[in-house]
């Protein structure tokens, strides 16, 4: 199962470039779901999975609701009906992310194409598992819930109510659906492609979303450089954005492959448009290479410290902190940030600088005397 991911800025196209993505992967005769918002008609080879974010939330609420009914009773609190309820301001990213699961399940599929939002909120989407199962195991550990047998001779003596049952079971029940997103978005089979459309705005935006990914340690297969103007037209107002253009495209090709789309000349709109975009060469999707991880040099022989390679492409100095707290590392990279568990060799170390260069940030960590091990 191979999962491609396609976001970019806002009004970039990136909406159209994953139907059109799509369409070529199931011309060329795999098993295609596309996730989107949009309306596109399915073909041969094309499921289309519609999100509707406003079903799944009324869903979830009405089942939470019927989980917890007991303590809702005993509040006297009136349960809200499916009619009343409409979604709130986060419920379209949750929809997604379930969304994404159930298509990189199903069965008899090669290729799931995902719609993401504008590419600011698929970066703080695609974070979102992890970061929740952080919060979950923090705020409900799992092992509180071996005291479940003992709550009610607690509750007697603190005086308080103990947090009723269905509350650990409800957690466990989302700990496990983000398990399974994250799954998925950390797989090896798993990529990030971006669109937009060659400009200093877009140019900024692309540095940013990149440094975000890279954060969470999603790799960008290709940037496709939409609605490219031609080149060698007579009327100099068009040759000198079609040159802007072709400056930024090579800019970007310097970094990752582009992807040339055209300019049909105006909005494309149904499916004529779409198969006529399909056509583009190399829209369709290769096997991804294997994710490279956040790796740990030793280098104790030559200067004592062991030192941890954060790729992070795009990157700059004042954009940068990061914190050591416990057994975790705060990372912040512009508008960004993740809390990530430090492998277990640098636990027993101390933080002892960084430094960024070539997009990569190189964190030093000297080795505790207290906590290394002791050669004979």
């Amino acid at each position: 199962m191979h999962t491609l991911l396609i976001t970019g800025p806002g009004g970039a196209g990136k909406s159209t470039v994953a139907a059109a993505t799509a369409i070529a992967a199931a011309r060329e005769g795999r098993r295609v779901v596309l996730l989107t918002a949009d309306g596109v008609e399915p073909a041969d080879r094309l499921r289309v999975a519609r999100l509707d974010s406003g079903q799944e939330f009324r869903d979830e609420i009405v089942a939470l609701q019927e989980r917890g009914s007991a303590l809702l009773g005993m509040v006297g609190a009136r349960p809200l009906t499916a009619e009343e309820l409409t979604e709130l301001p986060g419920a379209e990213e949750f929809a997604l992310l379930r969304a994404v699961r159930r298509a990189a399940t199903a069965p008899d599929t090669d290729l799931v194409v995902v719609d993401l939002p504008p590419l600011h909120r698929a970066v703080t989407t695609l974070a979102l598992p992890a970061q929740l199962r952080r919060y979950l195991a923090r705020l409900l550990p799992a092992e509180r819930q071996a005291a479940r047998a003992l709550r009610p001779v607690l509750a007697q003596l603190a005086g308080v109510p103990m947090p009723a049952q269905w509350l650990y079971e409800t957690a466990a029940r989302w700990d496990e659906e983000l398990a399974a997103v994250q799954a998925v978005v950390e797989a090896d089979t798993t990529e990030v492609r971006l669109v937009a459309e060659p400009g200093p705005a877009s140019a900024d935006a692309l540095r940013l979303g990149r440094l975000g990914l890279a954060l969470q340690q999603l790799p960008v297969s290709a940037v496709v450089a939409n609605r490219l103007l031609p080149q060698g037209s007579a009327d100099p107002w068009l040759t000198g954005l079609a040159a802007q253009q072709e400056k930024h495209a090579a800019e970007w090709a310097a970094e990752l492959p582009v992807i040339p789309l055209a300019h049909l000349g105006r909005d494309p709109r149904g499916p004529q448009d779409l198969a006529l975009l399909a056509e583009t060469a190399g829209l369709v999707p290769q096997p991804p290479a294997p994710r490279r991880g956040w790796a740990v040099e030793d280098r104790r022989a030559e200067d004592g410290v062991l030192v941890w390679e954060v790729p992070l492409p795009g990157a700059r100095k004042s954009e940068l902190d990061l914190i050591r707290r416990g057994d975790e590392l705060l990372l912040t990279a512009g508008p960004y940030r993740r809390i990530v568990p430090l492998p277990s060799v640098l636990r027993r170390c101390s933080v002892s600088g960084a430094a960024l260069a070539d997009g990569v940030l190189r964190i030093r960590f000297t080795p505790d005397p207290g906590l290394w091990p002791r050669t004979p």
